[in-house]
């Protein structure tokens, strides 16, 4: 296990469908050197484009995509904001607004997110609301932002530390992915974005799942054929969810395995702890209750808490109780009716909705994961 090479190939074009017929590439690249010939096909070419990125992602990138950018746009305008999670608030689509107003931006003008999910959900939200809304393109620099958030269309921003709770659907017109940009990524956010790699895996093939086990020491050395495969592979997978259901009213629901304890948790630790450690720590608790149900066995619980450890993520926590995390996730928005819609696994690479979780299942998950 671990040294052995990934020989899968990945397509670098992935096509998703829309509404209305319409559809987007997800194009995987080793370089930004293809950036300005897909805008151009986009119809970006002779038209204005703001980059919106963050400050530590502006300092490593902005000036290569711009170079690029400007083969095809007539004109840049950049906004750049304070990078963090804490910076995901209407303040900050405030400002991009009045840099898009300033610069006389109109309808047939684009925006560009360059940066991780925090960066294309909100500059997504600018794009769905100003002027009821203006095309935009994903360059997402994340692992997480790769193969999740920037595929589907969900934006929005967190209010008073509630997490996503304004936002809009609204597309991108495409999603260009450079692998390369990783060599970059700082170890917490690799291993983020492994959080929601792994929650692929178990919600919808296992197969895919006892791949990356195998693949681990590939994986954490970055190397590049295992980035692109295990990248086109999650994209593929968010392809089909999304088109089946595009505004999340039923299957997508699934993509939240992990998330409904592992946001409480990322809003009780103050975002302390990346997006996609806490939902590493939600997948425990959820496949905790799935065992405890008699839908996984004890080897198959085990070996998933045990792959936290193998790809940097925890498996415990301190600082907060358990009935703090209970009650926050009441207030979260996957709420139904006054009902947890809470993932859980009939097997692996199997999720399901269950709305029969009860408080005191929670309890005990939660309890199985403290540290203090």
């Amino acid at each position: 296990m671990g040294k052995a090479r990934a020989k899968q190939t990945a397509s670098d074009r992935i096509t998703v469908q829309t509404a209305g017929n319409e559809s987007y590439d997800i194009c995987l690249q080793t370089s930004f050197e293809g950036l300005a010939e897909e805008l151009s096909r986009i119809g970006c070419e002779g038209r204005r484009i703001c980059i919106a990125a963050d400050e530590t992602v502006a300092e490593l990138y902005l000036e290569a995509v711009s170079q690029e950018v400007k083969k095809s746009c007539s004109e840049i305008v950049t906004y750049v904001f304070p990078a963090g999670e804490q910076h995901k608030t209407l303040a900050t689509v405030q400002g991009l607004y009045e840099t898009l107003i300033r610069a006389g931006f109109d309808r047939k003008d684009y925006l560009l997110a360059l940066g991780g999910g925090v960066t294309g959900d909100l500059t997504g939200y600018a794009a769905a609301t100003y002027l009821r809304g203006i095309r935009f393109i994903q360059v997402p620099t994340t692992l997480l932002a790769q193969i999740d958030s920037s595929i589907g269309g969900k934006t929005g921003v967190d209010f008073d530390q509630y997490k996503n709770m304004v936002g809009a659907f609204h597309q991108p017109s495409l999603v260009y992915i450079n692998i390369h940009v990783l060599q970059t990524l700082p170890e917490e956010q690799f291993a983020s974005g492994m959080g929601e790699l792994l929650k692929y895996g178990l919600s919808f093939d296992d197969e895919f799942y006892g791949w990356a086990i195998e693949h681990m020491g590939d994986i954490e050395e970055r190397e590049e054929q295992a980035l692109l495969y295990m990248i086109a592979k999650c994209c593929q997978l968010k392809k089909y969810i999304v088109e089946k259901d595009p505004t999340e009213k039923g299957d997508r629901a699934l993509l939240n395995f992990g998330h409904t304890i592992g946001h409480a948790i990322e809003k009780l630790k103050n975002f302390e702890l990346t997006h996609g450690a806490c939902v590493a720590l939600g997948t425990v608790a959820a496949a905790y209750i799935s065992w405890q149900r008699g839908m996984l066995d004890e080897d198959e619980f085990y070996e998933i808490r045990d792959m936290n450890v193998g790809f940097g993520l925890p498996i415990s926590f301190d600082g907060i109780t358990e009935d703090q995390i209970l009650q926050t996730t009441k207030s979260d928005k996957k709420m139904d009716a006054g009902k947890i819609r809470f993932i859980l696994l009939k097997k692996l690479g199997k999720a399901f909705i269950a709305e029969d979780v009860t408080d005191a299942e929670i309890l005990e998950a939660i309890r199985t994961m403290k540290a203090d």
